[in-house]
């Protein structure tokens, strides 16, 4: 069931191609910390600008803060402080970034729909539901992965969720609609397509004994 929007070679080639900056920031000792609140506060300017009605600047940010947080991870690895606290602190506030940008897009339709707009109340249940629908993804591969399982397939993961959104802003209104729309049910096809996969997992041990094995446990 692995299948994804995009692969692990093309993430692979754009962390090559920003290569040098990486190794500018562990050449420098750079915190990876740092870069992980440096994205939370452009998503909270990204939210910002998307609530008020500049969508193809809040896109702009919205790419800024994905690559920063991109960095953040790629520091960590190369420079070899990955811990434990700095993936919490990143997973954190990876959500709280995600859960304002989606916060002011959903600002911008429900305004939409109270100066007359049919469809601003339509789009803005679809922004919520994509909202809950990304939430739910990183819920399960966290619980997954709390209870000892690798994680990591899906659809529609955050990286292919910024893109979506930050693209479709860039683009027009029109396709930030149809983002919104893509993500509310991809994103949630894609928590439930983890928990299939765990599903399977948890099972397989069980699958691949003989007949005999089972009737003896």
């Amino acid at each position: 069931m692995k299948f994804e929007l995009l692969p692990d070679s093309v993430k692979e080639r754009f962390r090559e191609s920003v290569s040098p900056i990486i190794n500018l920031c562990v050449k420098y000792n750079l915190n990876p910390n740092i870069f992980t609140s440096i994205s939370l506060l452009i998503c909270i300017y990204s939210a910002y600008q998307f609530g008020r009605g500049s969508l193809r600047l809040g896109a702009l940010f919205l790419l800024l803060g994905g690559f920063f947080d991109m960095v953040d991870g790629s520091v960590a690895r190369a420079s070899d402080r990955v811990t434990r606290f700095g993936a919490l602190f990143d997973s954190t506030l990876d959500r709280y970034a995600e859960i304002t940008v989606f916060f002011g897009i959903g600002y911008y339709f429900v305004s939409q729909h109270t100066q007359g707009s049919s469809t601003g109340l339509l789009v803005s249940m679809a922004v919520f539901i994509a909202l809950a629908g990304s939430i739910m993804v990183s819920y399960v591969r966290a619980r997954a992965e709390g209870l000892g399982f690798e994680c990591k397939i899906g659809l529609l993961q955050r990286s292919e969720r910024l893109l979506l959104v930050g693209l479709g802003a860039l683009i027009c209104e029109f396709t930030l609609i149809l983002a919104m729309i893509i993500i509310a049910i991809f994103a949630n096809f894609t928590a439930i397509q983890r928990i299939v996969h765990i599903w399977v997992a948890d099972n397989s041990e069980k699958w691949n004994k003989l007949p005999a094995d089972v009737d003896h446990e």
